[in-house]
């Protein structure tokens, strides 16, 4: 079983005011960065919350092509890449990432609503080390940026 699929295996527990919240291990991020590349705000909101409560600074692009740009300029410990973008979709700016010398190092996770093993294939073969399908369990997505910072 792959550990950062979607299936948490965090306990949901009740809130004061009766709604439900997953239980997040909350790792020490220790003041990494995350740029999140989506042109979703839906889904962008979500991961700027799961990832900044868990102790990460977020950074945010609407597409690939802003994402490679402030890549470069931020430098960021990680980056989240959706694929479906307007302007440079998630593989092309994967691989210019990969190909820069100056960003080939950054770690890119795909989180992304294409979930066929085709994509998977073609986003890992593009540089992208870890490979997530939406929606993902804030647990689910945390361990992954975890694992793949301290790699």
């Amino acid at each position: 079983m792959n550990p950062f699929s979607n299936k948490s295996g965090s306990a949901a527990t009740d809130s004061q005011d009766g709604s439900r919240h997953e239980a997040l291990d909350r790792p020490a991020a220790g003041g990494a960065t995350v740029l999140v590349v989506d042109d979703s705000p839906t889904e962008t909101r979500i991961f700027i919350n799961t990832l900044s409560q868990a102790g990460y600074k977020v950074e945010t692009a609407t597409d690939g092509e802003q994402g490679v740009e402030m890549a470069r300029r931020l430098r960021p410990d990680v980056i989240l890449m959706d694929v479906i973008m307007p302007t440079l979709n998630g593989f092309q700016a994967t691989r210019v990432l990969h190909k820069d010398a100056a960003t080939a190092n950054i770690p890119i996770i795909m989180v992304t609503t294409k979930d066929q093993p085709t994509d998977r294939t073609w986003g890992l073969r593009q540089g992208a080390v870890e490979y997530l399908v939406k929606p993902v369990a804030p647990a689910a997505l945390l361990e992954c940026v975890r694992a793949v910072l301290q790699r």
